[in-house]
């Protein structure tokens, strides 16, 4: 089974973000995924699916997203209104009332999907009710193996102006996690960079954006001195098999580079 993981779409219905169009950088993705993948079960994105919060924007974002193959599992991401994004996107019937926070099943494993906006914030947070339902989710699927998806990394990457918007109750969502051995992996949006390793005994993994991404770590930069690295963006394919579950890493050109994705 394939599972396909997106973040960081930074959608808009009209105009470029940053000197990047959103639309046909998605285009680009969804070409690739559609004629590399087509068998995929679910396509996950990890927050920010738009880059403005307006009901035009998250409509015109559905019809795009209405061509990629298997189930669409979106999040949300400090970009994002947790009400506009429900009204408009079928979520799961199992989803918590007040927040895009669920478990999906699928034949080898579990997705669950956290909800770390905070509305107006850049940071992330897990209030009581989230964690407490996070943890019995976890209690009812202790001997399955799951994935956990969010968009705020719950620790710091090393990514020194990026770090100050992580999950601000990183600790105490890590302290749940531990000893947990059937997390298969964290999947965190947030950053536009990949970084990759292991927290609480538990392996993650960060994902390129879509549409732009955030230069590295050295030299040092602010948000004064942003400029998007000229980077290839990406996505990730999840392999689930008998055997365990594999990320591969994905990039592709997007067509208004006059390049053809390999």
């Amino acid at each position: 089974m394939k599972l396909i993981w997106l973040s960081d779409l930074h959608f808009l219905a009209t105009g470029n973000v940053l000197g990047h169009d959103p639309r046909l950088r998605l285009e680009a993705a969804i070409s690739h995924i559609s004629a590399c993948y087509p068998e995929a079960a679910a396509c996950i994105i990890t927050g920010d699916l738009v880059e403005s919060a307006e009901p035009e924007h998250y409509e015109a974002l559905q019809t795009q997203l209405s061509n990629l193959p298997g189930q669409l599992l979106p999040l949300t991401g400090n970009h994002d209104d947790r009400d506009l994004l429900r009204q408009v996107f079928s979520l799961p019937n199992v989803a918590m009332a007040e927040f895009v926070q669920y478990r999906v099943d699928f034949p080898r494993l579990s997705v669950v999907a956290l909800d770390t906006l905070v509305s107006g914030q850049g940071y992330g947070f897990l209030c009581a009710q989230r964690l407490e339902w996070l943890q019995q989710t976890l209690d009812d699927c202790r001997d399955g193996p799951l994935l956990l998806a969010m968009h705020h990394p719950p620790m710091k990457l090393g990514l020194p102006i990026l770090d100050e918007d992580n999950l601000r109750n990183g600790q105490e969502l890590l302290e749940l996690l531990k000893g947990r051995n059937n997390i298969q992996h964290l999947l965190l949006g947030h950053v536009h960079r990949p970084v990759a390793g292991l927290t609480a005994g538990i392996p993650f993994k960060t994902s390129k954006s879509i549409l732009y991404q955030a230069p590295p770590a050295v030299p040092a930069w602010d948000w004064e001195s942003f400029s998007p690295a000229p980077e290839a963006p990406a996505y990730t394919v999840i392999e689930v098999t008998e055997t365990g579950v594999t990320l591969q890493e994905m990039c592709f050109c997007p067509y208004e580079l006059g390049i053809v994705a390999q």
